[in-house]
């Protein structure tokens, strides 16, 4: 006789965590998390209130008619139903995390160019900040062409 049977279910491998709409939703929440440049103060807020994520979906539901009078979202019941779900917040955590990468990596080729950019102007104008050139980043510096990962390449 086995006691914990129905609490212990492992999850199916096969099929998401989250529904797509849901997903979609921490996408679009984890993008403008890294957008306003926020994503350490978000990430330390979230992993100390991780195990606290159903009290805060039940807080939306209870703040839901303020809301809902003030914004008509339409994400705002997507984002709490998917709070109800233990594994949501490591969710948008790895998110937050995947998209703040990537944006650490574009600030850097951007900075590198600059760099490099700015070893050709004049003295008054690296130093004084006088008669500044634009300068116009290439588009491969913001947005690089993504390598395909082909595992017969990586053996040669």
């Amino acid at each position: 006789m086995n006691l914990f049977k129905s609490n212990m279910n492992m999850p199916d491998p096969e099929k998401p965590p989250l529904p797509a709409e849901e997903d979609a939703v921490l996408e679009k929440l984890a993008k403008k998390v890294v957008e306003w440049k926020m994503s350490v103060p978000a990430i330390l807020a979230l992993e100390s209130v991780k195990p606290l994520n159903f009290i805060g979906s039940q807080a939306m539901v209870f703040f839901e008619p303020i809301i809902q009078a003030v914004f008509n979202i339409k994400d705002y019941d997507t984002f709490r139903c998917a709070l109800e779900k233990r594994e949501t917040i490591e969710i948008l955590l790895l998110k937050i995390e995947a998209h703040d990468a990537v944006a650490m990596a574009r600030e850097k080729r951007i900075k590198k160019f600059m760099k490099a950019e700015k070893k050709k102007w004049k003295w008054y104008q690296r130093y004084l900040g006088v008669f500044v050139p634009k300068v116009q980043i290439p588009e491969e510096i913001l947005n690089p062409p993504r390598e395909k990962s082909d595992p017969a390449a990586g053996s040669k």
